[in-house]
Parts: C-alpha cells; structure tokens; sequence
C-alpha cells in the first residue's frame, strides 16, 4: 500500500473512533477541525439536527496553512460561536493529531472564550 494511502486509512480509523464518542448537541454542538496541506477549517456542528452553526477557515482569510493562520481561525470561530450564543463545545480532532495546527486553532478558540 502507498504511504500517502495508509497514512490517510489509518486517519480514517482514528476519527472513526473518536465520532464514536463526540456528539454535537444542541447544548454543546462539536467543533471539528480538519488540516489539509494549504489550508485549516474548523466547523461548529449541531449533529442532532444536522446543521451547521459557524464555519471558518484560512480560505476566507487569505492566508496559509501555518500555525500562525490557525490561531487567526480559532479565534475567528470562538467570534462567530459567541455571536450565535454558544459557549461550550465538544472538540472533534477528526483523526488528526492533537499538536501544531490542531493545537494552536483549540488554544486560539479557548482563548476566545469557547469551553471545550
């Protein structure tokens, strides 16, 4: 099997894992994190009724995929949850290990004041 493939199953089985566990409710909606090679997106999802709340991502910003621009969409999430009038979340990692990029967009986000 290809490196880039197994790298990608074994993600799969992670998250698959870690959903079984985290659910958005209407009281703590999941805020999931996903980390592509340019950018970082972070969604906060009502998973009972399948909407989702808020949404941000380094795409809208015009930035990169750097530590830096993942603090900038953790904050810009923590902003739009207050907005909407959530405080607390459920932080889904989505496979992805919990350092650098992940790392940085939770602390930003717990800094803005979200509870995860």
């Amino acid at each position: 099997m290809d490196k880039h493939k197994l790298k990608t199953v074994r993600r799969k089985r992670r998250k698959t894992g870690i959903r079984k566990r985290v659910i958005g409710t209407p009281e703590r909606p999941r805020l999931t994190v996903f980390r592509s090679l340019n950018h970082i997106y972070a969604q906060i999802i009502d998973d009972l009724d399948g909407k989702t709340i808020a949404s941000a991502s380094t795409v809208k910003a015009g930035s990169g995929g750097n530590i830096a621009a993942a603090t900038e969409v953790g904050k810009q999430i923590a902003k739009q949850a207050k907005d909407v009038g959530v405080s607390k979340v459920s932080f889904d990692r989505n496979g992805f290990r919990y350092h650098g990029r992940v790392k940085a967009l939770a602390d930003a986000a717990r800094e803005g004041g979200l509870g995860l």
